[in-house]
């Protein structure tokens, strides 16, 4: 099967196009497309990839779902397109980046930014029906994201990856901790952050400290 998805991308996971699971998934998503407003746009589908190759990724920040309000989702984790207003998690993401590094409070959240310094910003499933959560779980997307943490934990070495909250622990169980950086803490959304399990984390900073042991460049927050 043909997937348009970033060259180095199709390199390790051309495999997973041909699978049944697969075959189904893309089927199930030109559906919903076609019949219902759905999210991200279909070029954004893959964006996380599109803007941050396999040879360049030094940290992955693992996200559930895409946004689904009209305009927010852009196919990166926790990002919103330019002129959207940031979400409660996105905000709260930015307070400790402020604290942590004594950063500016940005003024837009497309984290394309990041992504370009070699962050992949992988949600577990991809896309989203229109205002309606979860809506395309459990439909395939979780087990090509499973593939993705996979190869990037067996092919490559000294990654760092950022999981928040219980259902991003739970996405990184197997990646190999004997030759990678995993990092957790509590969810950054409201509920979560302010029961104290999001705020001075300072993930950020020793992201950037273990960049430069292994003499990475630092991520621009």
């Amino acid at each position: 099967m043909n997937v348009n998805i970033e060259t180095t991308w199709n390199q390790r996971l051309s495999k997973e196009f041909d699978k049944p699971y697969f075959i189904t998934l893309v089927d199930f998503v030109k559906s919903e497309y076609k019949n219902n407003t759905c999210y991200p746009k279909g070029s954004d589908v893959f964006a996380a990839f599109d803007h941050c190759s396999f040879d360049d990724v030094k940290v992955v920040i693992i996200g559930q779902d895409p946004y689904h309000g009209v305009g927010q989702a852009n196919g990166l984790c926790f990002s919103v397109s330019d002129g959207i207003a940031m979400p409660p998690s996105l905000i709260n993401i930015f307070k400790e980046i402020e604290t942590d590094l004594q950063l500016p409070f940005p003024e837009n959240g497309n984290l394309e930014r990041w992504a370009k310094q070699g962050v992949l910003l992988l949600n577990a499933t991809l896309t989203v029906k229109a205002h309606e959560a979860g809506s395309h779980q459990n439909k395939g997307w979780e087990q090509f994201t499973d593939a993705v943490i996979q190869a990037v934990s067996d092919k490559k070495e000294n990654v760092i990856f950022l999981l928040w909250g219980g259902y991003a622990k739970k996405k990184g169980s197997k990646i190999d901790r004997s030759k990678h950086y995993v990092l957790t803490s509590g969810h950054p959304s409201p509920l979560s952050a302010n029961r104290g399990y999001w705020f001075g984390n300072k993930h950020f900073s020793k992201t950037n400290s273990y960049l430069q042991e292994t003499n990475k460049t630092s991520i621009n927050w």
